[in-house]
């Protein structure tokens, strides 16, 4: 081979070492709420590069946190017509599926096993289909979400220590109900308002989980967090019906595997989360009360039976009675 000739098939072996990896045959858009720093971004990621490994790189997952592909109805609504591949949402989707209520009952989890228990077995799967039937999207993972826990500048151990609170909660006639049956004065009011409005003493207490309680500095204004743990939840990362269709058996399985993947480890930063959190805000002067979980979910119980839908108000008398 000549000089010339040589050079030509240095430069063609040399555009083949360069030359870039075949595109994904198929992007998934994943858009969310959370932030960057949030863990349920973390397991999204996950997922992601999960995917791609399982399929050899025919399946790429584009992450969009920050509500920066839409908020989460929007998000919803456009996994219905196929224009979003993906999400994560919870209870929302009762809008069309009333067993996704089940999701976020007050005082219906008496633990995080008791919450797994129900999310991963017969109950759950009930949930996921009713949610494939009528939202037309599919749970393929579910991620923990940390119990909400009662604020306050005194100790609550019992339902008679709110006597007179005046408890801020979202407006959701549920909370309401609920926190009037316990014996507080429930105050529905936005949560830019919260502190602010316990820095004047317009509230005495709010309830949020540990997360959101250090998010919003609400160490500056309150002294206690008492471990109602009132609502434990859970959400699910969801797949568009219209996707799900597209993708061959191999590959579902592969995005099946992919979520396993993701939901463990999502659990992993879950734990470890919350524990840092109990640390930093007892570092930051707040105290942690213990108190008596059974005696707030005897005495909420019938409001929380009065406010879910028939449908499923059989299911919740049963948690409630495990």
């Amino acid at each position: 081979m000549n000089r010339f000739g040589k050079t030509l098939l240095t430069l063609a072996m040399s555009a083949i070492i360069v030359s870039p990896a075949a595109a994904a045959d198929m992007t998934l858009k994943l858009g969310h709420l959370a932030n960057e720093d949030n863990i349920w971004n973390k397991a999204a990621l996950k997922f992601a590069d999960e995917l791609k490994s399982l399929t050899n790189g025919k399946i790429e997952v584009q992450v969009f946190p920050n509500e920066s592909l839409g908020k989460e109805m929007d998000l919803v609504n456009g996994m219905q017509l196929g224009t979003v591949d993906m999400t994560i949402t919870g209870e929302s989707l009762q809008n069309w599926a009333p067993m996704a209520a089940l999701l976020a009952v007050p005082y219906a989890y008496k633990s995080i096993e008791h919450m797994d228990a129900v999310a991963s077995g017969e109950i759950g799967e009930q949930i996921k289909a009713q949610i494939i039937e009528k939202a037309k999207i599919r749970p393929i993972a579910y991620f923990a979400r940390g119990p909400r826990n009662l604020t306050s500048n005194r100790p609550i151990t019992s339902p008679a220590d709110l006597d007179g609170l005046k408890l801020r909660v979202p407006n959701v006639p549920l909370f309401v109900d609920v926190w009037k049956s316990l014996g507080a004065k429930p105050t529905p009011m936005a949560f830019s308002e919260v502190f602010t409005s316990l820095q004047n003493g317009t509230i005495d207490a709010q309830e949020n989980p540990l997360a959101l309680i250090k998010s919003a500095s609400f160490f500056e204004v309150q002294k206690y967090i008492n471990k109602t743990e009132h609502v434990r939840s859970w959400i699910y990362l969801t797949l568009s019906e219209l996707t799900w269709a597209k993708l061959s058996a191999d590959d579902q399985k592969a995005v099946m595997e992919a979520a396993a993947r993701a939901q463990k480890y999502e659990r992993e930063l879950f734990i470890a989360d919350e524990q840092q959190l109990v640390g930093e805000l007892t570092e930051k002067g707040m105290t942690f009360v213990e108190v008596d979980g059974k005696a707030f979910a005897e005495k909420a119980k019938d409001a929380v039976l009065a406010n879910v839908k028939p449908e499923i108000r059989p299911i919740v008398e049963n948690l409630f009675n495990q």
